[in-house]
């Protein structure tokens, strides 16, 4: 996933919140001071929320949002990356990654993301993994990591963008780092809406209550299925993923960021 602000150097408040207001859960990323850049703890507790759910039948619609109003997700934390020493260990990292976004994959209900103008590498991947998306105006979706850390994703997550977005949007995002603006996102139908920051309360709320009140095993099986096509014959790329981790480049990248210094790239 694509960094944020170093975790190291803002508060240590970082948390996933879970409520259920009558059939409708809120999961909401708060590390505010970081721009809700996500921990380690955090995917681990946005995957433990999702298994509760899946086994709540009285929820009926997700809704996930970050804290403050400012970014749904800008990120992950990247201080735990100073620590790799091969590519073995992105191959065990991007594994990891895939483990705890496939419960929210998973869940036999819809999903929303609010997204709230940034949603980036880990927040791009978790708005990606929801049904439906609605954003701010000013909202912008990326994976900047040939500009930041010189890492990669796996070819599950590669896999999904692409199906998602297409494959022009994920190259100018892998390749270009570019921030890509809701207006072209809505265009091609990976955002629903867009809306002015005032309203987003209640265009969640009116999407989740549609939602809810529609037939739930319908919904559940049609989700199912189109995951399972979407699912199907993902190669083998761990050996890409072990270059890349393995590089002087991705150590590199890493001290630059934790350093806040712009990586100076030597392709090796």
């Amino acid at each position: 996933m694509s960094p944020s602000t170093p975790t190291s150097s803002v508060p240590k408040v970082a948390q996933v919140l879970f409520t259920v207001d009558k059939s409708i859960a809120h999961i909401t990323f708060d590390h505010v001071a970081a721009r809700n850049a996500m921990t380690v703890e955090m995917y681990e507790r946005l995957r433990s929320i999702c298994l509760e759910i899946a086994q709540t039948p009285n929820i009926r619609v997700v809704v996930l949002r970050g804290a403050g109003g400012q970014s749904f997700v800008s990120g992950s934390d990247i201080a735990q990356f100073s620590g790799f020493n091969s590519g073995d260990d992105g191959i065990a990292y991007e594994a990891s990654i895939d483990s705890y976004f496939a419960p929210l994959i998973d869940l036999p209900i819809p999903t929303i993301a609010v997204v709230d103008s940034l949603a980036v590498g880990g927040g791009l991947a978790i708005a990606s993994c929801c049904d439906f998306r609605i954003a701010t105006h000013d909202a912008r979706f990326g994976v900047p990591i040939a500009r930041t850390l010189g890492n990669c994703l796996s070819a599950g997550n590669v896999a999904w963008l692409t199906q998602h977005l297409g494959v022009s949007i994920v190259k100018r995002m892998l390749l270009l780092a570019e921030l890509v603006p809701a207006s072209e996102l809505l265009a091609n139908g990976f955002i629903l809406k867009t809306y002015p920051a005032e309203e987003m309360d209640g265009a969640a709320s009116a999407l989740a209550s549609k939602l809810s009140a529609l037939a739930p095993v319908t919904q559940k099986v049609s989700k199912a299925t189109i995951h399972r096509v979407l699912r199907n014959q993902i190669p083998n790329c761990d050996d890409l993923v072990r270059e890349c981790y393995g590089s002087a480049d991705f150590k590199t990248g890493v001290n630059a960021f934790l350093r806040g210094i712009p990586p100076q790239w030597e392709g090796k």
